[in-house]
């Protein structure tokens, strides 16, 4: 009897799956309550995005770092450790008195989370010897952590409705316990005895340059673009990020080998796994709110309306597989993320209001999940399958660490384009307001709260608020559409003429 069908490597596998789960639903549940955070913990636009912004830094910061700490110390005993960090981080953010505390908590949570997902993966590669009990472990792998990301939003708005905010963070709680005991007694522990130096100054260097950005986007209007600060930061980014590309040229172990960029099928790939973070990812921070706020659904139905834009993800990744490996993941992939556009565009056309809006946003939220669940796979399959297998690893956290900082920056670049949307439109509606009340309006606006401009001295009509917020995302969606278009046409550009079987092998 092989190991993966013996009763200890099924509690691995739950142990594992549990982790994973908690992960993904961290991901996609939040953004469902962002709504009733701007109400109760009195959070302002900048502060939601921070929300989410807090986790998906701290997991791209700590991605690279994990796999290299795990070889040394332990697999098993590094997961433990960031199950019960995960855990404690989450009752943290359930109890925060106020928003600051709750993004303290976030990037707790995103740090211990991006360790757990790493070490998953490394306990599942080295637990599950053969060919078959990997792919069976890594089979229902995959379908937890779809299903954490896919159902997140309905169920986060469901215990929101019923227990309360918090609780989408406190049930992580009792969910990191049992999943402790069974890590602890299950997973076995294994070490690389041949493991490589932590590349300090590689993690450091990207971390500070991927900060620096998101923070100058986040908060450029609050600094003033060509404030000494503003520049002092952006500087500091573009220096952090030439420090990193010197650093990872002349460490003995570097974090990113540069040298897969010239397989073009892994850069191919990795232009997938850009636009998929570019678009699809980050703008599931913002529907909520625009199925909230612009389109008058209660929390729990926008919860059910998500499930259009996430449940294509789980059903349609098997069917991208056939596809990949019959017209080659080249074709595939661009294909994907030009579908994700295509979805964009049309929920595009539902911000001009009237009846259809909804399913019109309905249709383009659709489309857009089947591209992501067209796109997802085949991009993770030739990251890994196109280098040697000594460097699948190393491959595999350049694709993660793509697919975090590009997530990161794009929350806060849709987030720019969407304030700056509305507050364009509202300054054409209502010229009276003074720059400091405008942006004050806006950002009340975006963060939910449509009525922001009636409540104003203005007395302004009531149709000026929703109208500005169906005009910045309509922008919000255009961006998401024209941008993942290039990176489709440079991701078929990059795979070049061969572009058949070959290249999902």
């Amino acid at each position: 009897m092989s190991f993966a069908s013996s009763r200890q490597g099924n509690l691995a596998l739950a142990a594992i799956c549990l982790s994973a789960l908690m992960f993904g639903f961290e991901i996609s549940s939040v953004p469902a309550i962002l709504p009733t955070l701007e109400e109760v913990l009195h959070a302002d636009f900048q502060q939601l995005q921070w929300t989410m912004n807090a986790y998906t830094i701290a997991v791209a910061t700590v991605l690279m770092a994990t796999g290299a700490l795990a070889d040394r110390f332990g697999r098993k005993r590094l997961l433990i450790v960031a199950i019960v960090a995960f855990g404690g981080a989450s009752l943290l953010c359930g109890l925060a008195p106020n928003i600051t505390i709750l993004i303290v908590g976030r990037a707790l949570q995103g740090a211990s989370g991006g360790a757990m997902l790493i070490c998953g993966i490394a306990v599942l590669s080295h637990q599950f010897s053969t060919a078959a009990d990997r792919a069976r472990a890594f089979g229902w792998w995959g379908i937890v952590t779809g299903f954490g990301l896919g159902f997140g939003p309905v169920i986060g708005a469901g215990i929101a409705a019923l227990l309360g905010w918090a609780w989408v963070f406190l049930i992580h709680g009792f969910i990191a316990a049992p999943t402790v005991v069974l890590a602890w007694r299950a997973v076995r522990e294994s070490k690389d005895p041949k493991a490589r130096r932590l590349d300090l100054a590689g993690v450091a260097t990207l971390s500070l340059a991927v900060f620096c950005v998101a923070y100058v986007i986040t908060q450029g209007s609050e600094l003033g673009v060509a404030s000494p600060l503003a520049l002092a930061i952006v500087a500091t980014a573009a220096l952090s990020l030439i420090a990193f590309i010197i650093v990872e040229q002349i460490a003995l172990h570097p974090m990113f080998d540069f040298s897969v960029f010239r397989i073009r099928p892994f850069s191919g790939a990795l232009f997938g796994s850009i636009g998929m973070n570019f678009s699809f990812w980050p703008f599931m921070i913002y529907l909520p709110i625009w199925f909230q706020a612009g389109l008058g659904l209660d929390g729990l139905t926008a919860g059910l309306a998500l499930l259009a834009y996430t449940l294509p993800t789980l059903v349609v990744p098997p069917f991208a597989e056939r596809l990949s490996l019959r017209l080659g993941a080249g074709v595939v992939i661009p294909t994907g993320l030009f579908v994700i556009g295509f979805g964009f565009f049309i929920m595009k056309t539902g911000t001009s209001g009237g009846s259809p809006a909804l399913t019109t946003t309905l249709i383009g939220a659709l489309l857009a999940g089947v591209g992501l669940g067209a796109t997802n796979t085949p991009v993770t399959n030739t990251t890994t399958g196109s280098v040697s297998s000594d460097r699948a690893g190393m491959a595999s956290g350049i694709d993660m660490s793509a697919r975090m900082i590009s997530l990161a920056i794009n929350i806060a670049l849709m987030g720019f384009v969407l304030l700056e949307g509305v507050q364009k439109r509202l300054s054409a509606a209502s010229g009276a307001f003074d720059a400091a009340q405008l942006r004050r309006v806006a950002e009340q606006i975006v963060a939910g709260n449509v009525s922001a401009i009636d409540q104003s001295a203005m007395g302004a009509s009531k149709v000026i608020g929703p109208a500005a917020l169906a005009g910045g995302f309509g922008d919000v969606m255009l961006y998401g559409a024209i941008g993942v278009w290039v990176l489709a046409a440079l991701s078929f550009i990059t795979f070049g003429k061969r572009r058949g079987v070959e290249d999902a092998a």
